[in-house]
């Protein structure tokens, strides 16, 4: 039996590779999430997937996952929690590639809650961006373009008829929204669902320049240096953001930087269990 699960910082997906059968826990990434946070999810999949008392193998690619420390410490979790010792710690990087690439080589970018970027040469990453985070980098994620946003309104830089919509969508006040970001657990979550408003009046031209100019930054902290030690235009963009983003803005932004957009993969479990079934 084979377990995967793709884990970024909103949502984990498990599925068994064989029956395709899913559930969803909470994100599980190890630099917000307690050692409790994954018992209780685990709870949930020993429970869901009647899981065998002989080892398994289980595949967890996770967001925070890039340090030997991390995998450690996540692949200790999963075994004391789900009793198999057959637990292999993967990078959401790694996962985006083998979901969106399968074997092909290419640039990948996440751009979900949170943005990363490599270059898969169809069977290992090669060259990594470096990420810095929520609060330093995630150049072009939801969380990026919702920080922005929120800026904007509490600053007065949007326009009154965007102010009022926004408004009307998020009635807190200054004090509830600032709470939010430097008290509340999850400040990266709580920012990226400030960006479905973008994304829902993306036709408004404050929208569709704010997603433009947070692809740009991403560009030019990430793909760019990727691009230039490659020389390779073909792009896999993986992640729910980058799904609801409009085609048009991806594909002028793609022009503008000579790339080539070949997939977008919004939920990368399906071309995981692919992957694991042929390999």
């Amino acid at each position: 039996m084979i377990l995967i699960a793709d884990s970024g910082s909103t949502k984990t997906t498990w599925m068994e590779v064989e029956s395709g059968n899913m559930i969803v826990t909470e994100g599980l990434n190890p630099h917000f999430t307690s050692e409790e946070q994954f018992m209780a999810a685990c709870a949930a999949v020993r429970q869901n997937f009647q899981l065998p008392t002989l080892n398994f193998q289980l595949f967890f690619y996770g967001a925070g996952c890039g340090l030997p420390s991390q995998r450690k410490k996540v692949a200790y979790w999963l075994t004391k929690a789900l009793g198999t010792s057959d637990v292999h710690v993967e990078t959401d990087m790694l996962a985006a590639c083998r979901a969106a690439c399968g074997r092909k080589a290419g640039l990948v970018g996440i751009l979900g809650t949170g943005s990363n970027a490599c270059y898969y040469d169809g069977e290992e990453i090669k060259h990594q961006a470096v990420s810095t985070g929520y609060i330093l980098g995630d150049h072009g994620s939801a969380n990026h373009v919702g920080r922005r946003l929120l800026q904007d309104y509490l600053t007065g830089n949007l326009t009154m008829e965007l102010t009022a919509k926004f408004r009307d969508a998020f009635p807190q006040s200054k004090e509830d929204f600032l709470d939010a970001v430097y008290h509340q657990p999850h400040a990266n979550r709580y920012l990226a669902s400030l960006a479905r408003f973008v994304v829902e009046h993306i036709d408004d031209d404050y929208c569709s320049s704010l997603v433009d100019g947070c692809l740009i930054e991403w560009a030019n902290y990430q793909i760019e240096d990727l691009w230039e030690q490659t020389l390779c235009n073909d792009l896999y963009l993986v992640g729910g953001f980058a799904a609801h983003i409009k085609r048009s803005i991806l594909d002028s932004f793609a022009k503008d930087h000579d790339l080539v957009i070949k997939n977008i993969v919004a939920d990368p479990i399906k071309g995981l269990r692919s992957y694991h079934r042929n390999h």
